[in-house]
Formats: C-alpha cells, structure tokens, sequence
C-alpha cells in the first residue's frame, strides 16, 4: 500500500510545536491594512495554537 500523503496547503500553514500542539498564523494581516488598528494588526502578526475542535483535522491534513 502507497504512502498517505499530506496536503500540500496544510504543509505550509500550520507547524508542529516541541510539545507536538499545531501553531497557525492568523488571517486578515496581508492586506486593506491602512483601516486597521495598530493594535490589531500588532496582534495579527502573532502565531497561535489551534482551536482544540480543529485540532484532529488539521492532524489528519498533515498525516501525524
């Protein structure tokens, strides 16, 4: 049976932390920034851990 292989999108969008919990970047910081806060684009800059209800199917993206 071939290798599972892992989406190429998820790949490039999520990390695995030391402690094996998924880190993301957040959405909205690319663009149309001259209306935002400073304080919310500082903040959007910042990765975070993923939701714990998303958590299984990123995993299962990422085939680990």
């Amino acid at each position: 049976m071939p290798k599972m292989k892992s989406k190429s999108a998820a790949k490039k969008r999520f990390t695995l932390t030391g402690t094996g919990k998924l880190k993301r970047k957040h959405a909205y910081h690319s663009h149309i920034l001259t209306k935002k806060s400073n304080k919310r684009k500082r903040n959007l800059g910042y990765t975070v851990v993923v939701d714990k209800a998303d958590v299984k199917a990123v995993r299962d993206m990422l085939q680990c």
